[in-house]
């Protein structure tokens, strides 16, 4: 698991390998992720958008952005967290993802960004 705190939120990130399959006669490796969102601050703070940056072995980066996660715009109050899980695909055994959520602080009506500290993805038949 990786954790970090930004401005009072406090990200953490689990991760697994969920398998591989062909896609367009290419093998993909799929990996899971879940992501806790603490607010640890004073004011209720609402998610409005992400930005990810995935990396893969072979060199590859692709950058995904939109509004809230999975669906959500979650509003998470002081003391309470929001989990979620999601996952993406890579054309090798090992990547990394890594970025920032947009948030709203409702108290200062000020926009922020929170960094989602850069975790690992490998599948463990290819650790050596």
């Amino acid at each position: 698991m990786v954790q970090q705190i930004t401005k009072g939120i406090k990200i953490s990130v689990e991760t697994n390998f969920e398998g591989t399959f062909y896609k367009n006669y290419k093998l993909h490796f799929a990996f899971g992720y879940q992501v806790t969102i603490e607010n640890q601050g004073k004011d209720a703070v609402q998610l409005n958008s992400r930005k990810w940056t995935i990396y893969d072995a072979l060199n590859n980066i692709e950058e995904v952005e939109g509004e809230g996660v999975i669906g959500q715009k979650p509003v998470i109050k002081p003391g309470e967290s929001h989990t979620y899980s999601s996952g993406c695909l890579l054309t090798s055994p090992f990547g990394a993802m890594s970025g920032f959520y947009n948030m709203v602080n409702f108290a200062t009506t000020k926009n922020f960004e929170v960094a989602i500290p850069k975790f690992h993805l490998s599948a463990p038949f290819a650790i050596n």
